[in-house]
This record gives structure tokens, C-alpha cells and sequence, in this order.
């Protein structure tokens, strides 16, 4: 069961958020989960994750970035001028926000026994970096987390800063979607500070599960070694997924799970089990 709640951001944007369990929020610990670029909410797997850990004893948040160019129709890209505004430190401080809005009491009473947070892809990286900073998460886990922001070559740089854009084709929906240069500005002055994965990781004093496809070909699996080779070892685990892609060979629209995701969530349960009372 779900249900759904509007967040009003500092700087005037909307966070659509949907609630997993909310009849636990009062006797269980929080889960976040934190969609990646050109996801949302709603995609593939989200919601199914938050059902699957609801009925395993976690009250769950999922959320929309307010500029991942979802708007009312919550499973397709009908606002892509915003997605063309979105930056990396947009999604830090709305994360943070959610974080924050749960803690006062804004979804209702909760039970203080601990957060965490689960990101897919470049999610996973957001869910690092504001986890790093933040004395009141618990454990994160990662699903196909990218390690570096900057994965842009030269040539792309400079014809996106010549045009003031950067056109991108959406496999699925067969949309041009366009990204500002303002992303790139964002990502190149502060991939050495609040941007950088790996400064992020080297600091973060918290549990960590990275999750892996073993084939993942959008953000290959040496980056998920590479986040694995910055964390503190006592803390953390890497956990490959045989013969996986970039969402655990999960589409959408949800066809229903498979084994390999299957084992992701187990594992990812397991985790929060040890580390969330």
C-alpha cells in the first residue's frame, strides 16, 4: 500500500513523493531510495522495491527530483524543459530535504530507529555524496553506481559549451532531450570538492553495499570496483551480480522480477537487517 505526498522545496520546486508502509513509520526504519538519470519514481523496479520492503518491516520513500522531467504523468517525460535545467547540486539538496522533511515529522511521527538509503546509478553516487556529509544516515546501498561524474569527452565538452546544449536520445521513449550547459558547469566546478565520488567514499563513515551487474554495460562494473577500493573495507561489501545489466535486466513498463534482482533486494534487506534497528 502507498501513498502520496507533495514536498515543497527552499527553492519553490514540488518533490513528488510516495510512501511505502506508512502505518511503520512510527515503529521502523526508513528507506530512501534515490532514482538516477533519466529515471523516476515510478520506473521499472521502484515500486516494486517499495513494496517489497515495506512488507519486510521498512517504512519507504521514493521520490521525483523536480527536474528529472517528470511532471503529472507520472511515466513519461513531459517536462523536458526542466530536465534540461536539472545539475547534480539541485539533486544533493533535494535529497537532503527529503532527509530532512522525514526527520521533522512531514510523512508523520516516525520511530527513530535509523535511514538509510539505496541508490540506482547515478542515484547511488547522490545517495555517497550527501551521505558523507551527513552525521544521521545509517547504512546506503548502491545498485550500478557511477563513480565519476565527469564522463564527458573533450570534443562533447566543447561543442556543448558552443551551443549552450547538449542533445541526448532517450532509447526508450525515442525523445531528444536536451541538458543545459549549466550541468556541465556544475559538474566541472565542484568535481574536486562537493561533486567528487571519491572524496565522498574516502569519508563516509557508514555501511556501504555496493550492488553490481557483473555485464552492466551503461556504467561498467569497474566502477562499482572503484567505489569499492575507496571505502573503508571493514564497512563494506561488494556484491556482483552474475550475468547482470545496468537495471538487473528489469524494463519498463515492470514485467514482474527475476532471480538476479531478486537476489539484489535479499542481499540489499540483509544489509539494512544488520545495520538499521
Amino acid at each position: 500500500m502507498s501513498d502520496n505526498f507533495f514536498l515543497n522545496t527552499q527553492k519553490n520546486n514540488v518533490l513528488n513523493v510516495t510512501a511505502y508502509g506508512l502505518e511503520l513509520i512510527n515503529k521502523a526504519p526508513c528507506l530512501i531510495l534515490v532514482h538516477g538519470f533519466k529515471g523516476f519514481k515510478d520506473w521499472g523496479f521502484f515500486p516494486y522495491t517499495g513494496e517489497y520492503f515495506s512488507k519486510n518491516g521498512f517504512f519507504v520513500l521514493t521520490f521525483n527530483f523536480s527536474h528529472n522531467g517528470i511532471g503529472d504523468n507520472l511515466n513519461e517525460f513531459t517536462e523536458l524543459d526542466k530536465f534540461a535545467q536539472n545539475t547534480l547540486s539541485l539533486e544533493l539538496s533535494e535529497l537532503n530535504e527529503v532527509i530532512t522533511a522525514y526527520k521533522k515529522g512531514f510523512f508523520g511521527e516516525i520511530a527513530d530507529k535509523g535511514i538509510g538509503l539505496v541508490g540506482h546509478s547515478r542515484g547511488g553516487a547522490v545517495a555517497l555524496l550527501v551521505s558523507s556529509k551527513r552525521d544521521d544516515i545509517h547504512a546506503v546501498a548502491t545498485w550500478s553506481a557511477v563513480s565519476n561524474f565527469n564522463r564527458y569527452p573533450e570534443r562533447q565538452k566543447n561543442e556543448w559549451r558552443k551551443n549552450g546544449f547538449f542533445e541526448i536520445i532517450n532509447s526508450r521513449t525515442k525523445q531528444v532531450m536536451k541538458l543545459n550547459v549549466s550541468l556541465l558547469e556544475d559538474i566541472e566546478s565542484n568535481r574536486d570538492n562537493s561533486l567528487s565520488i571519491e572524496k565522498a567514499v574516502k569519508k563516509l563513515n557508514t555501511p556501504l553495499l555496493i550492488a553490481h551487474g557483473e555485464i552492466d554495460l551503461t556504467v561498467p562494473i569497474k566502477e562499482g570496483e572503484a567505489i569499492y577500493h575507496w571505502s573503508d573495507k571493514e564497512q563494506t561489501e561488494l556484491f556482483i551480480v552474475k550475468s547482470a545489466g545496468h537495471t538487473f535486466d528489469i524494463v519498463h513498463p515492470f514485467e514482474g522480477s527475476n532471480q538476479k534482482l531478486d537476489s539484489v533486494l535479499n542481499k540489499t534487506k540483509e544489509f539494512f537487517n544488520t545495520y538499521l534497528n
